[in-house]
Parts: C-alpha cells; sequence; structure tokens
C-alpha cells in the first residue's frame, strides 16, 4: 500500500523532507506521492511521516 496526497494539498512542502525513501515530490498543483517507491515509511517510523506533519490533513492512504 501506499500513501496519497488529496486535491486538499496547499502546497506548502511539509512532507517532501520528512519522506525517508524520496517518495514526494512537487506536481503541478499539488505534491504528489509516487505509490512505486512509498513504503508508508514502514521499517523507518511507526506512523507515515507526510500524514503526521500536514497540516491540513490532505494525505491518506491510497
Amino acid at each position: 500500500m501506499a500513501m496519497k496526497i488529496t486535491d486538499e494539498c496547499i502546497a506548502c512542502g511539509a512532507c517532501e523532507p520528512g519522506c525517508p525513501v524520496g517518495a514526494i515530490s512537487e506536481g503541478d498543483d499539488i505534491y504528489v506521492i509516487d505509490p512505486e517507491v512509498c513504503v508508508e515509511c514502514e521499517g523507518y517510523f511507526d506512523e507515515p511521516q507526510c500524514a503526521s506533519v500536514c497540516p491540513v490533513d490532505a494525505v491518506e492512504k491510497a
């Protein structure tokens, strides 16, 4: 499974530096998570870091 960023994203960039596998990048209007790379932080953290730092709760399980 992977995480995804919804249209609620305000493109603040808070999620990108916290991703341990570099799955997050800036898209055209919002940030995006590459589902082929995302590991939901398993083996790195207890919870997905992108979701925990998002100020508008725009990250959810895909």
